[in-house]
């Protein structure tokens, strides 16, 4: 079992940046990712790193957000820059041991964050 805590949200103006992390512990052992959640939207995702440090993103957020992870210090992040006003949403780390099919489909992951909420005007 892994405790997920994140950190780093805030209210910002478009086109400013945020760096969001999640700690927690054997990070190395997750495959990890970050998700949003908008009012009256579903659970988005927005970036996957796997265990080897590959990544994947959603197609909205792609070169502009960028996740990392430091299994040293069980840290996952992620850099927003360029944010938009459609970037507002809580946004929530997830961790999950196995990760067959769709990073982004948020069954996958057993472990979540209490989430941070980001708002850009």
């Amino acid at each position: 079992h892994v405790q997920l805590v994140e950190s780093g949200g805030g209210s910002v103006e478009a086109g400013e940046s945020l760096r969001l992390s999640c700690v927690g512990s054997d990070f190395s052992r997750y495959y990890m990712a970050w998700f949003r959640e908008a009012p009256g939207k579903g659970r988005e995702g927005v970036a996957f790193i796997d265990r080897g440090g590959a990544t994947n993103y959603a197609w909205s957020v792609k070169d502009r957000f960028t996740i990392s992870k430091d299994n040293a210090n069980n840290a996952l992040y992620l850099q927003m820059n360029s944010l938009k006003p459609e970037d507002t949403a809580k946004y929530y780390c997830a961790a999950t041991w196995a990760c067959g099919g769709s990073w982004s489909r948020p069954s996958i992951y057993s472990y979540w964050g209490q989430g941070t909420q980001v708002t850009v005007s």
